[in-house]
């Protein structure tokens, strides 16, 4: 009993949960989610499985984990200067910025929705969103709206990182739909047409900030909205306030 125990401490000091996790980020900005197993983290942490499963159970475990850790630098401590707003943008770009880095990242928040980091953004927008004065009636769909812009344009441009990873970089990809945009017929395309040169020289952070600070003036007017919360929408789809 005492040799196992000693053996034990000495597995557990060798190889640190955190450890395992910190490699199991490194591979999975490496390799991206399919190429994550078990072997594979091994083989990167110079060890057996058997010893990873000794700090932890299982793949999805190990996603969680890693996901959390990916994302801690979002979680700042709210400070007193700062407003609501600065508060749901400095959430906003602190993800962003982590599925920049780490494109997996948006993948596993979409597909956990109740692991502990999407649950701590959501609360922190959701507070945010309290403090804004929103009716109570509204004050799920405004945060849902706010996370789900996050998630959805963060994982987008990764996706697109992704898919132009090795093939060309992102300014001559841009400039070449720009120039397809340009050349469609205009009686048929007279706003993309127009904003063909927008595209070719955006910035996709600049962009997502812009976006975020459009959500958050909508959010402003449901402060002035009645008590019932969000504005009735009515059979033509002009949302209209009472």
């Amino acid at each position: 009993m005492t040799t196992r125990t000693r053996h034990a401490e000495r597995r557990e000091d060798a190889l640190s949960r955190e450890r395992i996790v910190s490699a199991t980020v490194e591979l999975l900005d490496v390799t991206g989610e399919g190429g994550l197993t078990f072997r594979a983290l091994a083989a990167r942490l110079e060890t057996g499985p058997g010893a990873i499963y000794w700090h932890v159970a299982n793949k999805s475990e190990l996603l969680i984990a890693a996901t959390d850790a990916a994302l801690t630098t979002t979680m700042i401590d709210e400070t007193a200067g700062d407003t609501p707003e600065d508060a749901i943008r400095a959430v906003a770009l602190g993800v962003f910025d982590a599925i920049d880095a780490h494109p997996w990242v948006g993948t596993q928040l979409s597909h956990n929705p109740t692991q502990p980091a999407m649950l701590r953004i959501f609360e922190r927008i959701g507070r945010q969103v309290q403090v804004l004065g929103v009716p109570p009636s509204a004050q799920f769909t405004v945060a849902s709206t706010v996370l789900n812009f996050i998630l959805g344009v963060g994982g987008q441009n990764a996706a697109n990182a992704r898919a132009l990873a090795g093939t060309t970089n992102r300014t001559d990809f841009l400039k070449t739909v720009s120039a397809a945009w340009s050349s469609l017929d205009p009686s048929e395309y007279p706003f993309t047409r127009n904003v063909a040169d927008q595209l070719r020289d955006h910035d996709d952070r600049v962009e997502f900030l812009n976006g975020i600070n459009l959500i958050l003036t909508g959010i402003s007017g449901l402060r002035r909205a009645p008590a019932g919360g969000l504005p009735q929408q009515p059979a033509g789809g002009i949302p209209t306030s009472k």
